[in-house]
């Protein structure tokens, strides 16, 4: 049975085209991206050694193989440290003192004070651990925002709620799929995507691609029932004296319609308070 290591590794190669990595088309193929011995040519390695990793019959390469094969598939950063990550579980998957899902009343006073910026804190299985004022009535009656994930995928009310939905949750499988190597509790993660998987077959074939990005910051636009469409750049920080938490924060173009409609938004959550 392949590990997560093998999924991963099949899942690139069978995304990764020929052109991307210098290769020259060789008519048709009966299965997308690179064949298993492209790869180990590529990483300079044996085709059989290759197929075990692939197969779960090989689990630890070297950190040396690991940067070959990153480089074969033409992984960037972040998808290579995912790779180190797979390749060497016990690395990051340690126990840290204290409670995961407790956030930090310095942080939560600060979160407070970004008025302007809608601003969420969630742990590696992006449930929602905290959010300022403005983030919470930008979701406010929505089902499911308890969980970025399940909000995106279980409430059919997201289609209409984010403009560019299939982006937008790309993004969010992609940083799920981040935090596979790093997860101290990985049943924990486990139980979570096969609860996702069987209630939606989006998720499931999104899941399958092994996309990875940790870091997310792009464009989001919205369309709330009060103040319209809104545009932000949406940037994720990590919460280092708080492993596994992170930090979204939406910030609009100074000046722009949308920070106007925010503002809008935020006088009045604050006038219902």
């Amino acid at each position: 049975m392949a590990s997560c290591l093998g999924y991963f590794l099949r899942a690139r190669r069978q995304a990764t085209p020929l052109s991307k990595v210098g290769l020259p088309p060789v008519g048709r193929r009966r299965t997308p991206g690179l064949r298993r011995d492209e790869v180990a040519v590529l990483a300079g390695v044996s085709v059989d050694y290759y197929t075990r990793l692939e197969q779960g019959r090989e689990t630890r390469p070297s950190e040396q193989v690991v940067n070959a094969l990153a480089e074969a598939l033409d992984l960037d950063g972040e998808a290579t440290q995912h790779l180190h990550d797979l390749a060497r579980p016990t690395k990051h998957r340690r126990a840290f003192p204290g409670h995961a899902d407790q956030v930090n009343p310095k942080v939560l006073q600060l979160m407070a004070k970004w008025e302007d910026y809608p601003s969420t804190i969630v742990n590696n299985r992006l449930d929602v651990l905290a959010q300022n004022a403005l983030a919470s009535a930008l979701f406010q009656g929505m089902e499911h925002a308890d969980n970025l994930l399940r909000l995106m995928f279980l409430n059919p009310a997201s289609r209409d709620f984010f403009l560019d939905w299939e982006e937008d949750a790309l993004s969010l499988v992609a940083h799920l799929r981040a935090m596979w190597g790093t997860e101290p509790d990985i049943s924990s993660l486990v139980a979570f995507v096969e609860e996702l998987s069987a209630a939606s077959g989006e998720f499931g074939e999104m899941w399958a691609r092994h996309d990875v990005r940790a870091k997310t910051h792009h464009s989001i636009e919205i369309r709330h029932r009060w103040i319209g469409e809104v545009t932000f750049w949406h940037e994720t920080f990590s919460i280092d004296s708080a492993p596994g938490q992170r930090l979204f924060v939406g910030i609009p173009e100074a000046g722009s319609p949308s920070e106007h409609a925010l503002a809008e938004l935020y006088l009045r959550t604050i006038a219902e308070r």
